[in-house]
């Protein structure tokens, strides 16, 4: 039996520290979903994964706007260059946006990783 005069210690001090930003995916297959988003949407939905991220608080909300700015910028030169579509520059400026957002967004919770979080 504990002396109830007696000062205990305060759970609030002794309670160990959580990380310190949150995490963006909660499992493997969140990662790999998430991953998948910019690859089946073709480039459009390459942005999506940062905005969450930066909502969620995982990175800074400079970073989404940079890729926010970044798809629109590339997917308005690809429609600018040639209305058709049927351009080998069109077609790997498509494809640099799409391997870029899946690479950055399976990177998300890499703690090696410090630009923007």
């Amino acid at each position: 039996m504990t002396n109830p005069y007696q000062p205990q210690p305060s759970p609030y001090l002794t309670t160990p520290v959580p990380s310190g930003r949150p995490r963006m995916f909660n499992s493997t297959i969140a990662k790999v979903i998430w991953i998948l988003v910019p690859i089946l949407s073709l480039g459009i939905g390459a942005a999506v994964p940062f905005v969450v991220a930066a909502v969620k608080g995982a990175i800074k909300p400079w970073l989404a706007v940079v890729y926010v700015a970044a798809e629109v910028l590339i997917l308005g030169i690809s429609t600018a260059v040639t209305p058709d579509g049927e351009s080998a520059f069109v077609g790997m400026l498509l494809i640099f946006l799409i391997v870029a957002s899946a690479t950055h967004t399976a990177l998300l919770d890499n703690d090696r990783v410090t630009i923007g979080k």
